[in-house]
């Protein structure tokens, strides 16, 4: 398994395992998250590579969608441009369908 951290928006490998733990510990690791009517969107960095095929870039970052018709819908990303526009993504189907309950 390869491990990540953040510098800025960059993810760079870890190659020391306490490095990463203690990094991941006290980082902040939140990409984005909104609130709408009951249902969250929360957007993050992994910091472990969630491509376990390895046939691939390292997926890095996730965004699930808490509450709603959609709970527990999750995307994953391998960059934090792709992580913001799938998080902007998310927001727009769980904040809609939210909405339209409402109606």
């Amino acid at each position: 398994m390869k491990y990540y951290v953040l510098y800025g928006q960059s993810p760079v490998e870890c190659k020391d395992l306490l490095t990463w733990a203690k990094w991941v510990k006290t980082a902040n690791r939140c990409v984005a998250h909104d609130e709408q009517d009951g249902v969250s969107v929360s957007t993050s960095f992994l910091g472990l590579d969630h491509c376990f095929d390895g046939g691939g870039p390292p997926v890095l970052f996730e965004t699930m969608i808490f509450g709603g018709p959609h709970d527990r819908d999750l995307e994953r990303y391998c960059t934090w441009e792709e992580a913001e526009a799938g998080h902007a993504e998310m927001c727009a189907k769980a904040f809609s369908q939210s909405n339209a309950e409402d109606e």
